[in-house]
């Protein structure tokens, strides 16, 4: 079997909404987790806790990929303004 080697560049990731893609998916992990918290005691007696605390899980992940994705957008922002402001330099010069 040969290596396997690529035949072309690779194509530039998508950027979208991510933050508010992260905060959407959030809002519907801790949703599911309120919703599913009156039922605690049924899924007690069926052993399956897991699904309740499952939900809090990604709504916690979920606050932690809120706090990554804004900092990398601000991050990204940063950026071109200091390439915006180096090509405004360097055009005046």
């Amino acid at each position: 079997m040969e290596k396997w080697t690529p035949k072309h560049e690779a194509p530039e990731p998508l950027e979208g909404p991510v933050v508010a893609t992260i905060v959407g998916g959030t809002i519907l992990w801790f949703v599911l987790f309120l919703v599913q918290l009156p039922f605690y005691g049924w899924f007690d007696d069926r052993d399956a806790t897991w699904w309740v605390w499952t939900c809090l899980a990604g709504a916690g992940l979920g606050l932690i990929g809120i706090w990554y994705v804004r900092g990398r957008e601000a991050a990204i922002k940063r950026e071109a303004e200091r390439k915006a402001a180096t090509a405004a330099d360097q055009s005046a010069e």
